[in-house]
């Protein structure tokens, strides 16, 4: 920590005890203390269960993570693959093209998600490109949402890169593509990985846009959690919710793990 003093420490940690708790760690105990009851009507949750979770990883809620999956790695490496492209294209351009990209980019954040779900709506309702009732539609909304922070990431990973490296390598009689493929690209892999993870946890638990696409037979699982909890349904909504948190948090430690190791080569 930056504070040397013991009392400083103390003070620092008892701050973010205070802040911490009531702010992050309790609403995720709450969910999960709700997840395995059955009943709630005093202080405390009763009527232990398990139910809720055999329900939760079968049928229909086995069928919504497996779309929330799919969706969310589709979506995540389509925006990888369009944002990195874009930052690195941005990288060259004058300083007045650099901001126009940014802000192009940076445009659906700027927005509220339900719009950006409105605008592809609108957009691809009609020929020539028919999306509407499809999983496409969805996949290509979260790619939208999240290709912003995943274009950011990289742009901010270029402008650290030393040019050294790229020079010796053309000095050297490299192309443009070798440079690109085997000095650019595995300099920028911690950042790319970490764009990954980013991009696959916001679009896992995106849900303003999703509900305005999603078709029947592709619904994410947190559509799935806030339609149980519209019906009254709160523990059965709980238990989704930490299946969908555990599923994402499970993701995100692989992903670290990849960065961590991309980072020592």
């Amino acid at each position: 920590m930056l504070v040397h003093s013991r009392t400083g420490r103390w003070t620092a940690w008892a701050l973010c005890a205070v802040l911490f708790l009531p702010l992050f760690a309790l609403p995720l105990l709450v969910i999960v203390a709700a997840s395995f009851s059955t009943h709630w009507s005093g202080a405390f949750p009763s009527g232990p269960t398990a139910e809720h979770y055999a329900s939760a990883v079968r049928g229909e809620s086995l069928q919504a993570l497996t779309t929330s999956l799919v969706t969310a790695v589709t979506a995540s490496v389509l925006a990888l693959t369009t944002g990195t492209w874009a930052a690195l294209a941005a990288a060259a351009l004058r300083r007045r093209g650099r901001r126009v990209v940014d802000g192009l980019f940076m445009l659906p954040v700027a927005v509220p998600s339900v719009v950006v779900g409105l605008a592809v709506l609108v957009a691809f309702s009609q020929p020539p490109v028919l999306l509407n009732g499809t999983r496409w539609i969805v996949i290509l909304a979260h790619t939208v949402l999240v290709t912003a922070f995943a274009y950011q990431s990289v742009s901010a990973a270029i402008l650290r890169l030393d040019p050294m490296y790229e020079q010796a390598a053309a000095s050297l009689g490299a192309g443009p593509a070798y440079v690109l493929l085997r000095v650019r690209l595995p300099l920028l892999l911690p950042s790319l990985n970490a764009a990954a993870g980013l991009c696959f946890a916001l679009s896992m638990g995106e849900l303003s846009a999703t509900m305005m696409l999603y078709p029947p037979d592709w619904m994410p699982l947190p559509v799935l959690v806030f339609t149980a909890t519209d019906r009254g349904s709160l523990f059965t909504g709980s238990a989704l919710a930490v299946v969908l948190m555990t599923t994402t948090l499970l993701v995100l430690l692989a992903v670290s793990r990849i960065r961590t190791e991309a980072s020592y080569r």
